[in-house]
């Protein structure tokens, strides 16, 4: 298997990864940062960014499937991958910029 076939494992787990604290933070009815309103998005924005992550996650890896199904193959790590590296990088970026939570006193 090539690297070009687990990019787009990788981008799904990526975008489904993010997805999550969007669908979350809709739910909630609280606000949260997105390309498309700015720090202060509403739920309405993140509901629709959150939706379009996880739609565009999950054409992805429908994309990159095996005709047929079966058993997972090493795009499964690239998948895993993707969502580790992203929240990560949130985990750390938020605990360091503070873009929607704020500082600790």
């Amino acid at each position: 298997m090539t690297w070009t076939e687990k990019i787009p494992p990788f981008l799904a787990g990526v975008l489904l990864a993010n997805s999550v604290p969007h669908l979350g933070t809709a739910v909630t009815g609280r606000t949260h940062l997105t390309p498309i309103a700015g720090s202060e998005s509403s739920p309405a924005v993140n509901l629709a960014w959150g939706a379009a992550n996880a739609i565009g996650g999950l054409t992805l890896l429908r994309a990159g499937s095996r005709p047929g199904g079966g058993a997972w193959d090493r795009r499964l790590i690239a998948f895993e991958l993707g969502a580790a590296v992203f929240s990560v990088w949130m985990v750390a970026s938020e605990a360091v910029l503070h873009v929607n939570t704020p500082a600790a006193r």
